[in-house]
């Protein structure tokens, strides 16, 4: 497979795509392109290479959606389900986008990260299971497993999993929610449309009449008493869901946080109830508390981890 490489990360907003110029290099040549403006991932693709004229030797596309086989959904976008054999790119390969941010998890350097509650950072050594999970335009979650001394990644859809409620409060949120979308999906609160959502349904709770404000206005009016309620109400359930996701795959390796929303508001997670919520699960306590939990603030997580699925292609099987 020879260089360049492309890879992406296409969410229901933006895809962003990147060559790969040589063995071992950071992604570079960055640009996103609004999904909207694509009638589909291959279109994408070949709008961002005719920018630069070149011809990749392999790709590695991460989308945000269930793939199986080659054939992919991308779930938050208007784009139809499609395949990589419809796609004319050389040595292609399109993988879940969380399954991307999870193979780049022992690529993160530390200034990469920031540790959420204190306490250190993960040091991924491949003894131990680790998690990722993000809101974004979606809810992802993945995890990557060591397995004979190499990574394995977990793919798949937990955002769509039961929201884990735990205050009074939470509980009518959920009674709202199931009644207006017919279930309690995590995403639905948990992503940046849930996040909106969250603030009118703590507007009704409250019986306060509100204008409609977008994600990125909720996050930066932290003097708002709504908006700043409706944070700490998000991550709070995120703490608890954070704290689901290390139990089930036993991340005792650590919980990576990822996703568009959260970097907006670091310091309120920082401050919140995350990790508390986190660790409140009796009788596991004590695994949970060993367990540290970073936000990436990597600007291009997923890119690095398609880049590296690349690499771990070329080596001897």
């Amino acid at each position: 497979m020879s260089f360049p490489w492309l890879v992406a990360d296409v969410g229901g907003t933006n895809a962003r795509f990147a060559l790969i110029e040589g063995p071992g290099r950071p992604p570079g040549r960055v640009r996103a392109l609004p999904t909207r403006d694509h009638a589909g991932l291959g279109e994408a693709a070949a709008a961002y290479l005719a920018t630069l004229g070149v011809r990749p030797g392999a790709c590695c596309l991460a989308v945000a959606g269930p793939v199986s086989d080659g054939r992919y959904h991308l779930t938050n976008a208007g784009w139809a389900p499609g395949s990589a054999e419809r796609i004319d790119l050389p040595n292609l390969r399109i993988i879940n986008d969380f399954e991307a941010l999870a193979l780049a998890l022992p690529h993160l350097e530390r200034d990469g990260l920031r540790p959420i509650g204190g306490g250190a950072l993960p040091a991924p050594d491949g003894t131990a299971p680790l998690a990722v999970l993000g809101p974004g335009t979606g809810l992802g979650v993945a995890g990557l497993v060591p397995v004979d001394g190499r990574w394995t990644p977990i793919p798949g859809e937990g955002g769509q999993v039961d929201l884990p409620a735990g205050t009074d409060l939470e509980i009518e949120v959920m009674r709202l929610l199931r009644a207006e979308m017919g279930t309690g999906n995590a995403e639905y609160i948990l992503s940046g449309n849930g996040l909106v959502r969250l603030r009118r349904l703590l507007a009704l709770i409250h019986g306060k009449q509100v204008d409609p404000l977008t994600a990125a206005d909720i996050c930066a009016m932290d003097d708002d008493p709504l908006c700043a309620e409706t944070v700490r109400t998000f991550c709070g359930l995120l703490g608890s869901f954070a704290g689901n996701v290390a139990l089930t795959l036993g991340a005792r390796g650590g919980v990576y946080l990822g996703g568009g929303i959260l970097p907006r508001i670091a310091d309120a997670l920082g401050r919140s109830d995350f990790r508390r919520r986190f660790e409140g699960k009796p009788p596991v306590e004590d695994f949970l508390r060993a367990v540290p939990a970073a936000l990436i603030v990597h600007p291009y997580p997923a890119l690095t981890g398609a880049a590296a699925l690349l690499e771990t292609a070329m080596e001897p099987s």
